[in-house]
């Protein structure tokens, strides 16, 4: 259900770049230089659908759904930052309606974020290493017990042996 969104935005991307462009070209301006993106702000809304579209559809399919969302995280940053700048708007109800489109997005990336960190029931790595360490631990614990018994088993031994050895000899 999450994915939807981005594949009918991204499509959209795709087949009316022009309309988004607009809209995106401030944003272009100052990021593309710093990331070292070409200028091209029809090239980068495309680019933007496409991979909107490609990680919506893998992330509805179930397929690697981790990566799915980071990537659609990528793309929903810099689209609600364009498209949704309701703090320039001057008129309260396309502010307002702006807003909302911003929050939405916002909501939308908390999904992906969630779904970029869902192990699927699955322990995650922290977890996992968690549990190595303490069973490590416990591994040691019990060695160095186990070491501490042998020791006193094979003193006593000793011990037992050398009181027969003096007493056969006597």
């Amino acid at each position: 259900m999450l994915a939807s969104m981005f594949v009918v935005g991204g499509v959209d991307q795709l087949k009316k770049p022009a309309a988004k462009s607009g809209v995106a070209r401030p944003v272009v301006e100052k990021v593309a230089p710093l990331l070292r993106l070409p200028e091209d702000t029809e090239l980068l809304v495309r680019a933007n659908g496409v991979v909107m579209v490609g990680a919506g559809t893998m992330l509805a399919l179930g397929k690697m759904p981790r990566v799915s969302a980071v990537l659609l995280a990528a793309t929903l940053v810099p689209t609600t930052v364009a498209a949704h700048r309701f703090w320039e708007e001057e008129d309260p109800d396309t502010r307002a309606m702006q807003k909302i489109q911003f929050l939405k997005n916002l909501g939308m990336l908390g999904g992906v974020l969630l779904a970029a960190v869902d192990t699927e029931g699955r322990p995650g790595l922290a977890y996992r290493a968690h549990l190595a360490s303490e069973s490590a631990q416990r591994t040691a614990r019990t060695t160095r017990r186990e070491t501490r018994h042998a020791v006193r088993t094979a003193t006593t031994e000793a011990r037992l042996k050398a009181a027969q050895g003096r007493h056969a000899f006597s």
